[in-house]
C-alpha cells in the first residue's frame, strides 16, 4: 500500500514537471539556451583540437613563432597592447617572424609569447630580453644610462598603470563596441563573441579590482588615464621618438598602448585627447604606423578629432590587413599622398608649444645624420 501511494505521488510530480515543460515559451527558451551553450562548447573544443593539431606541425628551428590573438575586424593589428608592442618590436629590429593566431596562452598564462629553436619566452619584457640574448638585437644600445632609467620608469607607468585605464575603456565602458571588433565567423560567431567579450570583461574587472585601480569610480579611472597621457605628451614634446632621434623599446611599448586609443575607441575620452589636445601623441602613432605597418591602411580624416563623434569615429577603413606569413622591416612611407595631406591639415592649426614648427614637420624628415642612417638601413624587404 505504501509503495502504491509513493508511486502515485511520483506520478503526480512527474505529471507536474511535464506540464511545466509543456509550456512553449519556457521549453523553447531552455532549448535555445542549452543548445546554444552546447554548440558553443563544441565549437570551442573543435577550435582547440585544430590548434593542437597545428601546433604539432610547428617547427621553430631558426624561426620566431609569434603566438597572439586574432586580428580584429577594423584593420588594427591587435586589440592587445602587448601583442601589438611585440609585433612592432620585431619589425623595428628587423627580425622575420611567423604569426600564429591560435589563441593558446603560454604555460605561464600569457599572451603574446614566442618560440624560437624550440625554446619559449612569454611576457613582453622577457620576450625582449630573450631576443636580445639569443639574437643580439638591442634597440636601447645607443641610450645613456640615464635614458635607460627614464625608459624603464615610463615603461612601467604605461604597462602597469595606463594599460588598466585603456583596458577599462575597451572591455568595461565600451564593451559592446569592442565586441563588434572581434574577428569570428560561422553560425555561432555572435554567440561566441558575446561569450568571449563578457568573459574578458569580467576578468578585467576582477584584475583591476585586485590591482587597486578598479576600486575607483569611472570618472576617477579616466582622470588617472588623462594624467598618464599628458605625462607622455610632455615627455615626447616635439621629438621624433620618446628618447629623441633614437628609436628605443619604449617607442614600441607606448605605440602598442596609444594605438588602442587612436584606432579602437571611437568617440571616447582617450580618442578625444590623443587626436585633439595631445596631438603630438597622434603624430607619433602615425609615424610608427607608416614606418612599420605599411599594410595597415588609415584614412587621413581619422587622425584628428574635430568634436564631431560621428565623423571622427567612422574613419578607420575596414580593409583587412595583408597578413604576411613572414615579415621583415620596411622603409618609411613619408612621401605618401596621405602623409602630405596630413601634414597640410595639421600645419594649418597645430604648432609645437616650444617652436614655431608644425608638430608633424618638426618630427618627420629633420634631415639629421641619424635619419639618413636610418633611411639607409630601412630597405624594403618583404618576404611572403
Amino acid at each position: 500500500m505504501n509503495i502504491f501511494l509513493h508511486f502515485r505521488s511520483c506520478s503526480r510530480d512527474y505529471g507536474g514537471i511535464m506540464s511545466a515543460l509543456g509550456s512553449d515559451s519556457w521549453w523553447k527558451k531552455t532549448l535555445y539556451i542549452t543548445g546554444g551553450a552546447l554548440l558553443a562548447a563544441a565549437a570551442y573544443l573543435l577550435h582547440e583540437l585544430l590548434a593542437i593539431r597545428k601546433e604539432q606541425e610547428l617547427d621553430s628551428k631558426d624561426a620566431i613563432i609569434l603566438h597572439q590573438f586574432s586580428r580584429p575586424k577594423n584593420g588594427v593589428p591587435s586589440l592587445s597592447p602587448f601583442c601589438l608592442k611585440i609585433e612592432t618590436y620585431l619589425r623595428m629590429v628587423d627580425l622575420p617572424y611567423q604569426n600564429y593566431f591560435d589563441g593558446k596562452l603560454s604555460p605561464q598564462g600569457k599572451m603574446p609569447w614566442i618560440e624560437y629553436n624550440h625554446q619559449q619566452a612569454s611576457g613582453s619584457e622577457f620576450i625582449v630580453d630573450f631576443l636580445e640574448e639569443m639574437l643580439g638585437v638591442n634597440l636601447n644600445i645607443n641610450l645613456t644610462p640615464q635614458e635607460r632609467a627614464v625608459s624603464r620608469a615610463v615603461t612601467k607607468m604605461v604597462e602597469e598603470h595606463l594599460y588598466w585605464t585603456i583596458a577599462y575603456c575597451q572591455w568595461v565602458d565600451n564593451l559592446e563596441e569592442t565586441q563588434k571588433l572581434l574577428a569570428m565567423s560561422g553560425p555561432l560567431s555572435d554567440t561566441l563573441k558575446w561569450l568571449l567579450s563578457h568573459l574578458n570583461s569580467s576578468m578585467v574587472r576582477r584584475e583591476m579590482y585586485g590591482h587597486g585601480i578598479g576600486r575607483f569610480s569611472k570618472e576617477e579611472v579616466y582622470a588617472l588615464m588623462e594624467k598618464d597621457m599628458r605625462t607622455l605628451a610632455t615627455l615626447l614634446g616635439d621629438k621624433k621618438y620618446f628618447m629623441g632621434s633614437k628609436m628605443s623599446t619604449l617607442d614600441a611599448t607606448v605605440f602598442g598602448h596609444l594605438a588602442q586609443a587612436m584606432w579602437t575607441l571611437p568617440g571616447t575620452r582617450p580618442e578625444q585627447l590623443i587626436k585633439g589636445e595631445l596631438i603630438n601623441l597622434a603624430m607619433f602613432c602615425e609615424r610608427m604606423r607608416r614606418r612599420f605597418w605599411p599594410e595597415w591602411f588609415v584614412e587621413v580624416e581619422d587622425l584628428y578629432f574635430d568634436g564631431d563623434t560621428e565623423s571622427s569615429s567612422g574613419g578607420v577603413s575596414p580593409t583587412a590587413l595583408l597578413d604576411f606569413g613572414l615579415f621583415s622591416r620596411t622603409d618609411t612611407l613619408e612621401d605618401s599622398d596621405a602623409s602630405s595631406q596630413l601634414a597640410e591639415h595639421i600645419h594649418t592649426h597645430t604648432h609645437s608649444p616650444d617652436s614655431d614648427h608644425s608638430l608633424f614637420d618638426s618630427d618627420v624628415g629633420t634631415g639629421s645624420d641619424n635619419d639618413i642612417q636610418l633611411k639607409e638601413e630601412f630597405i624594403p624587404d618583404l618576404e611572403v
